[in-house]
Parts: C-alpha cells; sequence; structure tokens
C-alpha cells in the first residue's frame, strides 16, 4: 500500500509539473532583434513575409505604417514582475542598441522606434503581457494586377470595378512604376470600347484626417487620368477623375486588411 501511495504521489507531481511549467506557444520564437523579458513567455504570436504595420507615433499623430516583413509576438511575464520592471528594461536595451526613438509614452508602456529600415513597436501592458511588433521595411510584391476582362465584366455588370496593381506610396499620390501592368489594362478596356467614358475614383480607408484623405484620394485618381491623357494617349473627354476619401468603404476598417481592400482605385462608368 505504501509503495502505491508512493507511485500516486510521485505521478501527481510529474502532472503538476508538466501543467505548471510555462511553455511558448507552438511555432513561436523570439525575434532575433530583442530579447524577451527574462521568465517570459510566448502565448502567441503572427508572421507574415508581406504584411503592413501600424505603428502608434503619439497623441494626435497619424500611425505610421510600415509595408514589408510583419512579426509580432505577445510575451506573458511571471506575476512578480511589475510593468514598470518591464518598460524600463524594454526602453534601456533599446537605447543601448541604437535605436532612434519616434515615440515613447514614458510608463504607460508604448514607444516605437526604428533603425534604418527596421521599425519595433513595443506595447507593455497592466496584466502581466506585453506585444512587440518589428517589421522590416521591404519593396512588397503585388501578386495581384488587373485584367482588360475582368474590368469590362465588372463595368457592364455593375457599373463599377477596382483596378488591382495601381499602387501608391503611403500617403503619396506618385503611381509607382509597377502600376505600369495594370494601366495597360484600364487602355484596352478603352480601346475595346470606343465609346466608354469614365469617372476615375480614388478611395481611402478611415485612418487620418477626413480631410487629408479626400485629397489625396483626389490626387491619386487625377494622377491615373493623367497617366492615361499622358503616357498612353487616351483621350482626356473620356476621363474624369474624383476623391471619394473612405466614403465607400468595399469592408469594414477594423482590420489592417480590411483598410487594405478600401485603399484603392475604381472606374466607374459615365
Amino acid at each position: 500500500m505504501a509503495v502505491i501511495r508512493f507511485l500516486l504521489l510521485c505521478a501527481t507531481m510529474f502532472l503538476f509539473i508538466q501543467v505548471g511549467a510555462a511553455q511558448d506557444a507552438a511555432g513561436c520564437k523570439d525575434s532575433p532583434l530583442i530579447t524577451r523579458f527574462p521568465g517570459a513567455t510566448i502565448v502567441s504570436c503572427t508572421d507574415k513575409p508581406d504584411d503592413v504595420g501600424s505603428l502608434p507615433m503619439g497623441s494626435g499623430k497619424p500611425d505610421k505604417k510600415v509595408e514589408g516583413e510583419f512579426h509580432r509576438v505577445a510575451y506573458r511575464v511571471p506575476s512578480t514582475v511589475s510593468k514598470a520592471q518591464v518598460v524600463r528594461n524594454i526602453n534601456t536595451a533599446l537605447h543601448t542598441a541604437g535605436y532612434i526613438f519616434d515615440y515613447d509614452s514614458g510608463g504607460y508602456g508604448d514607444l516605437t522606434v526604428h533603425m534604418g529600415k527596421t521599425w519595433i513597436y513595443e506595447s507593455v501592458g497592466g496584466g502581466g503581457q506585453y506585444e512587440q511588433i518589428v517589421v522590416i521595411e521591404t519593396k512588397l510584391e503585388q501578386l495581384v494586377t488587373a485584367n482588360a476582362a475582368e474590368l469590362s465584366s465588372g463595368l457592364t455588370s455593375n457599373g463599377h470595378a477596382v483596378v488591382n496593381g495601381i499602387l501608391f506610396d503611403t500617403g503619396k499620390a506618385d503611381i509607382k512604376p509597377e502600376s505600369a501592368d495594370a494601366l495597360k489594362e484600364v487602355v484596352k478596356v478603352l480601346q475595346q470600347d470606343p465609346k466608354l467614358k469614365l469617372y476615375v475614383v480614388g478611395h481611402t480607408d478611415n485612418v487620418g484626417a477626413l480631410a487629408g484623405n479626400m485629397e489625396l484620394s483626389r490626387q491619386r485618381a487625377a494622377a491615373v487620368v493623367r497617366e492615361l491623357t499622358t503616357k498612353y494617349s487616351v483621350a482626356a473627354v473620356r476621363l474624369q477623375a474624383y476623391g471619394d476619401g473612405p466614403y465607400a468603404p468595399v469592408t469594414s476598417n477594423d482590420t489592417e486588411d480590411g483598410r487594405a481592400f478600401n485603399r484603392r482605385v475604381e472606374l466607374v462608368k459615365q
């Protein structure tokens, strides 16, 4: 009987150790750029080779949107560790490494730093968790481009069509060179129907001031019209540029993926 009790006690202790030992979430690991707080464990993570990070820049300032390799890690620290201790250690580590501080909320626990094309956002909460986002700025690959058949179908059936592949830098209205293929497809649509006239409408997400988004969407639409008329010899009378800002989202702006869908250029049949 004593032997059985001993074996049961050993089994119970082994189970307690297995359950009580904190382990990182499966498939998650630390960024090589900054170590975790000692004793912390990873509760979740996200790794994407091609995404957009929205990094806080302080009260009253728009978030910094950085496109590129994206990594997010959420940590849990031991209950004996204070928020102030975590904030102080992270702040000191980033200062020592030579990062430029773009935003530091002090004891509140949020900060955004960068070094070259590498951006880091740290957010320390009061409940024993903190979040780390690392975005390494790169040129994003455009995998989807409009084609004339789909554009024509959308104009015929719905009266409008989104032109995938017309790209702009964040906050700018200059058309990027890799937009050429999409623009050529718009030209094909106009060539196939010589009587077709189009509104070129720019759209934005809901991040930032309304007036700025309205003006940016107008400038982007005007840039597309200018490119089509000057570089591709489309008659100016066939195109009119309008900016609709954030007023006509195609999906929710509550997620980054949704905001990306809403930042677009559409063709609307006149």
